[in-house]
């Protein structure tokens, strides 16, 4: 698919749960896909700061590229939304759910499947017990069973009591001490890691009706610094761990050997993986 084709997109907005509106673009046809991605992107020196950590300022586009030949790719920038309209006290999960059905809604998708990564990932197993709507999930970089949840929480508390100082810079969490995120950006993960404390990822696995792909890079271990308390959060020691325990449970599992969080997030590793697996998993009657 060129640019040029790639940028015709069906335009539309939902109302999220806090009243704010999200722009959607819609690519392609067939079955559909929410992807919380910025399907515009970045440019100037914000796009080079992301370079510098690894990260794709045309990530969104580059996904968006690489699958709404086989699906229709729902698009909207849920992070960027909540950068520029933060919710301290009411990022709940059973909120972040409500927005992304707003999504599906004001998309026409009766079903969906899923993909996010990292945090959003981690949404994406809020979402399947939450609806019967989803046709297919897929978890990038955050393990399905024995999700680092108390540690985020440390995390991210460390990130409120630092907060301020320069504008975001539209790192991903692992990199929270060079995001200059704002109090109210930060408050709001913490609200959404709180609700999450008891949560017992293992015992909800038999809610999960929908075929389901976990996918991680086996480097995937953040070692955060003294700031953070030396939090240690592993995101692949559980996937690659308890690989057969999950696909037992009915994870299809892809370890990409070598890759860190950003490396496995990246267009080139996420599309050759997603492609067959949604082609064979959502044509099938």
């Amino acid at each position: 698919m060129s640019e040029q084709q790639a940028y015709q997109p069906q335009v539309t907005e939902a109302t999220l749960v806090d009243g704010t509106s999200i722009a959607i673009e819609i690519y392609g046809e067939g079955p559909t896909l929410l992807l919380p991605v910025n399907p515009r992107p970045i440019e100037g020196p914000q796009a080079e700061q992301m370079r510098q950590y690894g990260a794709d300022p045309a990530l969104g586009q580059h996904l968006i590229e690489g699958l709404s030949d086989i699906v229709r790719v729902v698009a909207f920038d849920y992070e960027g939304h909540l950068r520029r309209t933060p919710r301290p006290e009411t990022l709940t999960p059973a909120n972040v759910v409500k927005d992304l059905l707003a999504v599906a809604n004001a998309s026409q998708a009766e079903p969906f499947a899923y993909y996010g990564y990292s945090w959003l990932a981690m949404i994406g197993l809020q979402l399947a017990i939450r609806t019967d709507r989803l046709s297919a999930l897929v978890m990038g970089g955050f393990p399905p069973i024995q999700g680092p949840y108390a540690e985020m929480l440390r995390v991210t508390t460390a990130a409120y009591e630092m907060a301020g100082g320069d504008p975001l810079s539209q790192a991903t969490e692992d990199e929270w001490s060079t995001a200059g995120l704002s109090k109210d950006e930060t408050r709001q993960y913490v609200t959404l890691y709180q609700a999450l404390q008891d949560f017992d990822d293992r015992a909800i696995q038999a809610q999960i009706t929908c075929p389901r792909l976990c996918f991680v890079g086996s480097a995937d271990e953040l070692q955060y610094g003294k700031n953070w308390g030396d939090v240690y959060v592993s995101l692949a020691g559980p996937v690659v761990r308890e690989k057969g325990e999950l696909e037992t449970l009915g994870w299809d599992i892809r370890v990409l050997e070598g890759l860190d969080h950003m490396q496995a997030m990246q267009a080139a590793q996420v599309v050759p993986i997603l492609r067959p697996w949604l082609a064979d998993i959502l044509s099938t009657p």
